[in-house]
């Protein structure tokens, strides 16, 4: 067994192909020179903590590689498949053989269009090394601009303003997280920043991006030049079909994959924020997740049945964003629900859910301090995988435990 990209998907996938029982070769290809390293904290605490935080929060340890019999490969690109010898071609000539290939490849930060792509000092944030680079020039005072006021973006705005600097956010949308949240949750994040000092411009665009004696310029639509000693651009990230597409495989915003993450080749899988996939709670619309549990998850299943476990993957959507003292979790997908419901806690927090045509739940969000939205919207979670249709009036009502429901929903 062959697993290309050493993220938290293909990784997860290893070391399940061993602890589910497959007895023979598995083999992990990584594009970075160094361990496994987990992501969400390169635009966290990475940015914001101390030296220590500075190092790569480890996936696993050569150790533990060695004892589950996995070959790991690092630093180098798988750049071809050989699909009619089962082979995977390796950047450096190297050949690997396998019986079933999942590629795990992830996805690269979207560049910016030709007006600044090709500006230097313009900064993307993908891996641990460009993490070191934007913390480096993350220093009390100097002006930062960030563009793009999606996850990303706004954590990497949240993390400068903690070190010091003058942050200016510059969004196209009329609002941050257009795509992601409920409008109100997003009006709620985008008050907390501005209240940390951080200048969050919606509805603005970047016209053309300059670079003089150090200091690069932003000019805004209606004329206005800001000047930066960084900019950040956060605009979406692209999936990385490279080597897919140049074997011949089916792809559709992503490798496209079917309900059990194959390709349009049996014997190739995807998974993880490369692949796009038919989702069976959202009546089979095809789509693609850059999450993290979505990462574990799809790993994990694909390397079940690319044993031949043969099972749909079906787990719900659910992502989370920590910025200055807040923590925003969603689970389902907002933006397919025709009504919403909201439920007012006493302690203030606002939970918003997202109910379909039909009546079932589709989607939940919160968005509050600490933990104080986690059991909520895990208990959403679990009446959205079981397809309930909860009475709109109860799931309003902070009266009525949400444990409650979830029983008398179908099992």
């Amino acid at each position: 067994m062959v697993v290309v990209g050493a993220g938290e998907c293909g990784t997860r996938a290893a070391f399940e192909l061993r602890e589910a029982g497959w007895p023979g070769p598995i083999t992990l290809v990584g594009a970075e020179n160094v361990l496994p390293y987990e992501r969400p904290p390169l635009s966290k605490s990475v940015l914001t903590g101390s030296e220590g935080a500075c190092r790569p929060t480890p996936l696993c340890d050569a150790r533990a590689l060695q004892d589950a019999g996995i070959e790991f490969i690092a630093g180098v690109e798988v750049t071809g498949i050989d699909r009619d010898r089962h082979q995977a071609v390796l950047a450096d000539g190297r050949r690997i053989t396998y019986q079933r290939l999942l590629l795990a490849t992830g996805a690269r930060a979207r560049r910016l269009p030709p007006a600044g792509a090709d500006v230097g000092g313009v900064r993307y944030l993908r891996s641990h090394a460009d993490a070191l680079v934007l913390r480096d020039r993350l220093r009390p005072g100097a002006r930062i601009g960030v563009i793009g006021a999606g996850f990303i973006g706004l954590e990497l705005a949240a993390a400068a303003a903690a070190r010091g600097c003058a942050v200016t956010v510059i969004e196209a949308a009329p609002r941050p997280l257009s795509r992601a949240v409920p409008a109100a949750i997003a009006t709620t994040v985008a008050d907390r920043h501005r209240q940390a000092g951080v200048d969050l411009r919606c509805g603005a665009a970047v016209e053309r991006l300059t670079r003089r004696n150090g200091t690069l310029s932003l000019e805004l639509g209606g004329g206005e030049v800001l000047e930066c000693d960084t900019v950040v651009a956060g605009v979406g990230a692209v999936p990385e079909t490279e080597s897919a597409e140049k074997a011949g495989l089916a792809v559709d915003n992503g490798i496209r994959v079917d309900a059990r993450l194959t390709t349009s080749d049996p014997d190739i899988f995807a998974a993880g924020d490369c692949c796009s996939f038919p989702h069976p709670l959202y009546g089979g619309r095809r789509i693609r997740l850059e999450a993290w549990r979505n990462a574990q998850d799809q790993g994990r299943a694909a390397a079940r049945n690319m044993l031949g476990d043969d099972q749909p993957f079906a787990a719900v959507p659910w992502f989370w964003s920590d910025q200055f003292d807040l923590t925003l979790q969603i689970a389902g997908l907002p933006d397919t629900a025709a009504q919403e419901v909201v439920r007012h806690r006493p302690d203030g927090v606002t939970v918003r859910f997202g109910i379909g045509t039909d009546g079932r739940l589709l989607s939940a969000a919160a968005v509050g301090t600490g933990n104080a939205v986690a059991r909520d919207i895990r208990l959403a979670e679990l009446l959205i995988a079981r397809r309930a249709t909860p009475d709109p009036a109860a799931l309003s009502d902070p009266a009525t435990a949400l444990k409650a429901l979830l029983r008398q929903a179908p099992s």
